[in-house]
């Protein structure tokens, strides 16, 4: 294993700090008494992030725009999940739906997928270098459209251009 931590900037371990420490915090319940745990806590992250985790581009006034897009989705779908569990017919269809990824591999891959699993139809079936296939409640609806918004949206969020060709096209 090749632990890449030179490459490293300050402004990567600082914002990381920041999170981290902001977690804790919440975690903590705002207690001062627990920083003497979570002192070692936070920089014991930032040591494992480091060595884990590639430092990876990331917009945070894009992931302010990201939130309603996400939030209005999720509720989209939530409504959409709940007349469908509630309709006398039980209207699904369901389907597995191989989505050729245009995000380059790691963590825009892996924030696409998970947050794909969050939003109400669909789940995440496999994530391979460069196909997401995906079961959805409903095969007959326009996935496709909607994985390419977010998947838009998420490269916005990595600071990604998204060549115009699929890899599998």
């Amino acid at each position: 294993m090749n632990l890449v931590i030179a490459k490293i900037s300050w402004s990567t371990i600082g914002s990381r700090g920041i999170l981290f420490t902001i977690i804790w915090w919440i975690l903590a319940d705002g207690a001062t008494t627990s920083w003497w745990i979570g002192v070692p806590a936070i920089v014991l992250a930032l040591i494992t992030s480091t060595a884990l985790i590639p430092p990876t581009p990331f917009i945070w006034h894009e992931f302010l725009r990201f939130v309603p897009f996400f939030l209005l989705h999720s509720l989209l779908g939530g409504a959409d999940v709940a007349w469908r569990a509630f309709h006398y017919r039980m209207p699904i269809a369901p389907s597995l739906i191989a989505y050729p990824l245009r995000l380059p591999p790691g963590m825009p891959q892996v924030f696409m997928a998970n947050t794909l699993n969050l939003l109400p139809g669909t789940l995440s079936a496999t994530l391979d270098q460069t196909v997401l296939t995906v079961h959805a409640l409903d095969g007959r609806k326009d996935l496709l459209s909607e994985l390419e918004t977010l998947e838009q949206r998420i490269a916005a969020l990595f600071g990604v251009t998204l060549s115009t060709s699929r890899g599998n096209e």
